[in-house]
């Protein structure tokens, strides 16, 4: 893993549709494309399909014997939300699909080489898949918000649509909520000053011998500390400059191939870069990153003053709250007394997962009201800087399945999808029965999850 690139799920914005199982269906020998099934006045061809199920091979999904089945389905259960849309007088959302798109491409120029590998991958030109992939989006597009429309129809639940909704539901379906933890802490950092300085120093001198005449690869391969390019001399690839951290990406972008940067500052630590080749916005380039690094000193000089502030907590001397408003260093948490949320939801209650693996070790033997003993961990920034801290459990709520008393919002979350999968459903059941649809044989052996295009393909057949 590059570990100067964003923090963002490239992949996930790049799928076309949501993740289907994919495998092998056979097709008669010399068959190379044909009108293969019609909804409506919408048609779907077999290269349709052959050429979703090989961009989604190339996001690197796996294969089974369903996949053309499970590609097929999907796409007609899309024609009729759209055909819908289209009579709902709904509009494509041209920000959203040529936001998409530009994802999409920047992830398959890093995957296969650049441009020229994409077009060799889809035997294409670039244009003709770009136009083709921004009026699949702009299906989608609409596709997603008649499905939205659908789903929201749903009428709002009440509490005794809510209980009512539990009562029906076999006590073995219901959701398990598991162990939560509300936590506090007090955060000290090492000097980032001297440590930063320090690698400075070390990439100075690295960079002198660069321009000295050793190879960069060379000591790419020493001294990088990024896993992923270190052993292939710090080269990362073609890849668009959208990927990376804006100073990487900048300073790249602002050097001649075969020049050395001066010394780049990331999120992810310290870097030196080689420019190897440039194509528009994309870049391939070597980098030697460096991060600060710690002494035992850095380490004993904040776990002794955390314990300190441990004992003088026990004895009632200060509360937490106050001792983490004074004395650590996290903005995030030390205006609130310490308190810990999650970064997305903003709930101060935390499930292991949403927990630093340093941090769940420290906590997961104490008991409410216990303080631990000062741990070694990391912060949200980056890929992580190292911190020093301990943390109080303020409570802890155990495991259990979903009580209407203790967990109404999750069950009624859990109540309104069930709702919502209701009603798209029957929408997809009525549409099939009242619209003219027609799927080739070569699919009649497919074993479609809803019973309504089964009877369908097997009526086509006749």
């Amino acid at each position: 893993m590059i570990l100067l690139m964003k923090k963002k799920t490239i992949l996930a914005a790049c799928l076309f549709f949501a993740a289907l199982s994919l495998g092998a269906q056979e097709y008669p020998e010399g068959l190379i494309d044909k009108t293969v099934a019609v909804v409506g006045n919408e048609m779907i061809s077999l290269s349709q399909i052959e050429t979703e199920l090989k961009m989604q091979r190339a996001n690197g999904m796996s294969s089974d014997q369903l996949m053309r089945c499970s590609q097929l389905e999907s796409m007609m259960e899309q024609k009729l939300f759209i055909a819908q849309a289209k009579v709902d007088s709904l509009t494509v959302n041209n920000d959203m699909v040529t936001s998409n798109l530009n994802n999409r491409l920047d992830y398959l120029r890093q995957a296969l080489g650049g441009d020229e590998g994409v077009e060799k991958y889809f035997g294409k030109p670039l244009y003709k898949l770009r136009q083709e992939w921004r009026s699949q989006l702009e299906d989608m597009s609409l596709y997603q918000q008649e499905q939205s429309q659908v789903a929201s129809s749903v009428p709002d639940l009440t509490p005794a649509d809510v209980k009512k909704y539990l009562e029906e539901t076999p006590k073995e379906d219901l959701p398990m909520v598991p162990i939560k933890y509300q936590l506090s802490q007090i955060v000290l950092y090492p000097d980032r000053q001297k440590a930063g300085l320090a690698v400075k120093e070390k990439l100075l001198a690295i960079r002198e011998r660069i321009i000295n005449g050793e190879k960069f690869a060379t000591l790419a391969r020493i001294y990088s500390e990024d896993p992923g390019s270190s052993r292939k001399g710090g080269e990362l690839g073609m890849a668009p400059k959208s990927v990376f951290w804006g100073s990487f990406s900048d300073a790249a972008m602002s050097l001649r191939p075969g020049t050395i940067s001066q010394i780049v500052e990331t999120p992810d630590g310290y870097h030196l870069i080689e420019v190897i080749e440039k194509q528009g916005d994309m870049f391939n380039a070597r980098h030697i990153l460096m991060k600060p690094q710690y002494t035992s000193q850095d380490r004993e000089k904040a776990f002794k003053t955390l314990d300190s502030l441990r004992t003088e907590i026990g004895n009632g001397a200060v509360t937490f709250e106050l001792a983490a408003q004074f004395y650590s260093q996290d903005p995030a948490t030390r205006t609130n007394g310490g308190q810990v949320a999650d970064l997305n939801s903003g709930s101060s209650y935390l499930e292991i997962d949403q927990l630093k693996p340093q941090d769940y070790a420290a906590i997961k033997d104490l008991k409410e009201g216990e303080i631990s003993r000062p741990v070694e961990s990391v912060d949200n920034e980056g890929r992580g800087n190292t911190i020093y801290k301990i943390l109080k459990v303020d409570k802890i709520i155990p495991a259990h399945p979903a009580t209407f008393e203790n967990d109404y919002s999750q069950i009624l979350t859990e109540a309104k999808n069930h709702k919502a999968m209701e009603a798209i459903d029957k929408f997809i059941n009525e549409k099939v029965k009242s619209t003219y649809i027609i799927i080739d044989p070569i699919f009649k052996d497919c074993d479609f999850s809803r019973e309504a295009w089964k009877t369908v393909a097997q009526k086509s057949a006749e």
